[in-house]
């Protein structure tokens, strides 16, 4: 299987540099679990949902700590039947997930976002599931919607997205266990998020 995430940082500042390459140091922990390639308008990171998620997640935790507004804008896909298969994309917890009924595989998405680490950054997330390729594919997105709204991180439906808000590691988590548990396992499955951090609007 094939997994990975293409994400683009966007620093409301005059340092917006200074921010993007700030942010980036955050990916060194990860560079010996995850294939990482960075050009001038996303970095790509391929790999398994473990290290990736936690990737993406400190990436935009380290600029939200600062003073701008930023935002990330991240396109996650697994099983795309057009890419190759991938060793370092091995995931466990994918495969198993799928033998279990849709109610457990719900508790242990709540379950894994309750043991999330707090990291003390508030952010909003706004972001949409694709099962694509599975008859019946409304009752996974169905049953993930059901999970988001026992989260702790749920603030509401929009068209076309669910929208999250809370701490960044539970809102990650949030978004991780959507999507590894609400999709066939060797499914094509993707997620479209946005996330925002000190925006000027609410205030």
């Amino acid at each position: 299987m094939f997994i990975g995430a293409q994400v683009s940082l966007y620093p409301m500042t005059s340092d917006f540099i200074g921010v993007i390459l700030s942010g980036l140091e955050a990916l060194a922990p990860y560079r010996d679990r995850l294939r990482i390639e960075t050009d001038d308008i996303s970095t790509l990171m391929v790999g398994a949902p473990g290290p990736l998620f936690d990737a993406i997640r400190d990436l935009f935790a380290r600029t939200a700590r600062g003073p701008a507004h930023v935002t990330l804008h991240a396109t996650l896909s697994r099983g795309c039947p057009g890419e190759p298969d991938d060793p370092i994309c091995r995931c466990e917890t994918l495969t198993r997930a799928q033998d279990l009924p849709l109610t457990e595989r719900q508790a242990l998405a709540l379950a894994a976002v309750r043991a999330a680490p707090v990291l003390g950054v508030e952010i909003d997330v706004q972001f949409s599931l694709y099962v694509m390729g599975e008859d019946r594919h409304m009752d996974k997105i169905y049953g993930c919607i059901d999970f988001v709204k026992t989260s702790g991180c749920f603030l509401k439906s929009k068209n076309f997205c669910t929208r999250l808000r809370g701490d960044a590691g539970a809102a990650f988590e949030t978004v991780r266990q959507a999507f590894l548990r609400f999709g066939p396992a060797e499914g094509h499955v993707t997620i479209d998020l946005t996330a925002s951090a000190n925006s000027p609007s609410p205030r």
